[in-house]
């Protein structure tokens, strides 16, 4: 299996984005020397992993010349491409119309960029973040770096992969559906998907019936994880939920951890699950204590979250003209979009009821964080699938079979607004990288981030460039 990686002797050498700082502050590299080392190294795997969807090098370039302040102040990143950035078209990962670009920097982008990261660009993503994973007929898949006959992974796909290849240190995600963790599982990184609410989001997600998306970041190590939400905190604060705060050790409390293998209607693959509770011994070693139980989650939780989902995408196909414009083309969209919005057409009826038992999970997730700590459950229950499995292209019952049986973990917290974070704490048998998920009580990143440092610690992550 061939890795594809942009690792080498320059500005950017070895270092995650902490370490960058480090090395900045210090004098040993320049903003202007790491972003050229960023556009370079990116120009160099782009080809082969289809993860940029907008580059904009110039501007980045002249931003390195004078970054904003900030702790991340010149570390080079990208964001997504279905957030708005200033100058930038937003695309939404499909090319059903022409997109100009904005003229304002959207509530998040201006959120991020505050921490001084340089926007080299966007990352591609699939059709409106529907799949999970980046596919698209006229597009092309994202592919990881770990083998480019599979998917990088749902749709933060590109930033993961650039990421994952050593293009830049931290790159800008969302998750709907999983799409921080997903791709975090994927490519062998780090993905917190945080609290509802704990990050500014752009208007269109903040006006959802259920606030199913929450932004983040994927990076290479914790440290940059909790670095970014650290900074973050200082620009925007959520006094709603308890802070996350400065974490950078380990915790001391041994913690309450249930384990759970069997997802939303399907259960993990027999690796998986084995990979899984070699996890939750690992855990044990450490001194938690560590309970396997039986599938907790609500009965209707499947059902529900595909006909919301399917929701948003009858929106998207019935209001395209209206948000895009008149090069708006419905007959470009993929059949997984379409598919979805005629799964929703069928059933609007029972959509307030959908909606109505999503809300309740927040009662579930209070009920369960009252006996435990913690979640632990593989992020996916399977292992990545080669490209085209999961191709938008084909039947709509062929593809949502297959997405239900690999994404059987990702869509709960999404429904309760729970942390979660996935870790590459394993590796499949044809050496892959397999996450592992951990989840806690709404607000409880920092019990999240405290565990995965000592997870680090013990169990170093399996490095593409070895």
């Amino acid at each position: 299996m061939t890795h594809v990686h942009a690792f080498g002797d320059d500005a950017l050498a070895h270092h995650d984005a902490v370490g960058l700082v480090d090395a900045l502050h210090a004098r040993q590299v320049t903003t202007t020397e790491v972003v050229e080392a960023a556009i370079a190294r990116t120009e160099a795997v782009n080809d082969r992993l289809n993860a940029v969807a907008y580059a904009d090098f110039d501007g980045a370039l002249e931003r390195a010349a004078d970054p904003r302040g900030g702790y991340f102040a010149g570390v080079p990143s990208f964001l997504k491409d279905n957030v708005d950035v200033a100058g930038m078209p937003t695309q939404q990962g499909t090319d059903a119309w022409e997109p100009a670009p904005r003229q304002v920097d959207g509530d998040f982008a201006r959120m991020y960029l505050d921490t001084g990261l340089v926007c080299l660009g966007k990352t591609q993503l699939s059709e409106f973040g529907f799949s999970a994973a980046a596919e698209h007929a006229r597009i092309g898949p994202v592919r990881s770096p770990w083998s480019l006959e599979h998917t990088a992974g749902a749709s933060s796909s590109g930033s993961a992969a650039l990421v994952a290849a050593g293009a830049v240190p931290i790159a800008h995600a969302n998750d709907g559906g999983g799409s921080i963790r997903i791709p975090a599982s994927v490519n062998g990184l780090v993905g917190l998907k945080p609290s509802r609410g704990r990050l500014p989001q752009d208007a269109l997600m903040r006006q959802m019936p259920v606030r199913i998306i929450a932004d983040g970041v994927v990076t290479r190590s914790v440290r940059d994880t909790a670095a970014f939400f650290r900074e973050a905190e200082r620009i925007y604060r959520n006094l709603r939920l308890p802070p996350v705060g400065d974490v950078t050790r380990p915790g001391r409390p041994r913690l309450r951890v249930a384990v759970v293998t069997e997802g939303i209607g399907r259960d993990a693959t027999p690796e998986v699950e084995e990979l899984t509770l070699k996890t939750a011994a690992l855990l044990d070693e450490l001194g938690h204590q560590v309970t396997p139980i039986g599938n907790p989650l609500p009965a209707s939780l499947a059902d529900d979250f595909l006909l919301y989902w399917s929701m948003l995408a009858l929106v998207t196909v019935r209001s395209g003209k209206r948000s895009f414009g008149a090069s708006w083309d419905p007959s470009r969209l993929d059949n997984l979009t379409h598919g979805l919005a005629a799964h929703s057409a069928r059933n609007l009826r029972r959509l307030p009821g959908a909606i109505k038992r999503l809300r309740r999970t927040t009662r579930f997730s209070r009920d369960f964080f009252g006996d435990y700590d913690v979640l632990l459950t593989p992020t996916l229950a399977a292992e990545t699938p080669r490209i085209g499995h999961l191709d938008p292209s084909q039947d709509y019952d062929t593809i949502m079979e297959r997405l239900l049986d690999w994404v059987a973990f990702t869509p709960l917290q999404n429904a309760t607004g729970d942390p979660a974070i996935s870790l590459p704490l394993a590796t499949t048998a044809s050496g892959l990288p397999q996450g592992m998920m951990l989840s806690a009580g709404i607000g409880r990143e920092s019990t999240l981030l405290a565990l995965a440092y000592e997870l680090e610690e013990a169990v170093p992550w399996a490095r593409i460039d070895a």
